[in-house]
């Protein structure tokens, strides 16, 4: 597989998980405080957070290659594995999965309660929850988008999955006007830790004077080991916990 559909793929899934969830936000804004104020709030963030990408772009491009990839590799190992943990833990049963419905009767609920503040037809009060929900969930978005980007100098290809997967998530949510509690999320989020370490271990390799074999076609056995490992681990907790929590029959008798 050409590593610029890896590439893609891995940015179009991390920011699909992300802009659900600033979707969850923004509906939940939308519904109780107005759709004004919440498409405002949004479209603000959205702006910022193109400013920002802009911004740092050029100036990421300018840092040796070696460099770049060593640090950008040893980012996203970082980041790539706390996706994955928590992803194997939920998978395993330790951890709940995550709701989006819950989370969208929360985001409402606190919606509901906010103060009123309303000047020239936008209530400030659904915009700054908008603002913020899309702009803190965005920020791993541009995260992606400059790391990926700028690793492969490529940030137009991470940016264009970025917008992907925006326009397909903004679709959906003006379509149904409800949380997508129907997209695997969990699913997504055990891929992307996955893809997101594999990529952190190929780069890093590249970047400290690792040959790896087969070049670029070493990502695909790294990932493949990864999810190997992944899978395991999951398995193997899986069959703990259910030990862990069944009681020896008999264990009681007797007292």
């Amino acid at each position: 597989m050409d590593w610029r559909i890896l590439l893609f793929l891995t940015a179009f899934l991390a920011s699909a998980v992300e802009m659900v969830e600033a979707l969850t936000i923004v509906l939940a804004v939308g519904v109780t405080r107005g759709w004004r104020s919440a498409r405002l709030g949004a479209l603000a963030a959205l702006g910022a957070l193109g400013l920002l990408i802009a911004a740092l772009g050029p100036e990421l491009s300018q840092i040796p290659i070696d460099t770049l990839r060593l640090v950008v590799g040893a980012f996203l190992m970082i980041f790539g594995m706390q996706w994955l943990r928590k992803a194997i833990l939920r998978a395993s049963g330790f951890a709940p999965l995550h709701d989006e419905e819950e989370a969208y009767q929360k985001e409402l609920e606190g919606a509901r309660q906010g103060g009123s503040l309303s000047q020239r037809g936008v209530d400030w009060y659904g915009f700054t929850v908008a603002f913020k929900g899309v702009f803190l969930e965005g920020t791993e978005v541009a995260f992606i988008v400059l790391t990926f980007g700028s690793a492969q100098r490529d940030i137009p290809l991470a940016a264009a999955a970025a917008l992907a997967a925006l326009a397909l998530v903004a679709a959906a949510g003006v379509l149904v006007r409800q949380p997508l509690s129907r997209v695997p999320e969990n699913t997504m989020k055990f891929a992307v830790g996955v893809l997101l370490t594999s990529f952190g271990v190929f780069w890093g390799g590249e970047g400290v004077g690792v040959e790896w074999p087969g070049a670029d076609g070493a990502l695909l056995a790294i990932l493949a080991f990864i999810a190997l490992c992944a899978t395991i681990l999951v398995n193997w907790l899986s069959h703990a916990r259910k030990r862990a929590t069944t009681v020896p029959a008999g264990s009681g008798a007797g007292r």
